[in-house]
């Protein structure tokens, strides 16, 4: 189910350190780079305990997430993994922060599936 909505929509679609270390691992995939990295989309991925998860997959994700979000961002997204309703209140919410976060989310979102899709 086209990893599991792209283990639903990256993190439910995905702390405070921020981006992550990258791996070694580089691949060049659709037109862009896309690194392997750790961080805290990538560890709330594999901890998910989604089918579709693995290493590479949600090391991919982390890479696109260290090139669109901050280190905020991050954190938020990867709460998502632990309660995917606080998801849609986000998305839901009339606060301008959480309007401005859901667009850089979505973005995000459709870098991941556009750079991660066959992990």
């Amino acid at each position: 189910m086209r990893n599991a909505a792209l283990l639903v929509v990256v993190v439910c679609t995905l702390a405070a350190c921020g981006g992550g270390k990258r791996e070694d691992v580089s691949r060049y995939r659709g037109g862009a780079s896309v690194n392997f990295a750790t961080g805290p989309i990538s560890k709330a991925c594999l901890s998910a305990d989604r089918k579709a998860a693995n290493r590479r997959l949600c090391g991919c994700i982390q890479g696109v997430a260290n090139g669109s979000l901050s280190s905020g961002d991050q954190k938020m997204a990867a709460s998502f993994f632990r309660d995917p309703h606080r998801a849609q209140e986000i998305r839901q919410s009339d606060n301008t922060r959480n309007e401005a976060f859901w667009k850089r989310y979505k973005a995000f979102v459709a870098r991941s599936e556009s750079s991660c899709s066959g992990y």
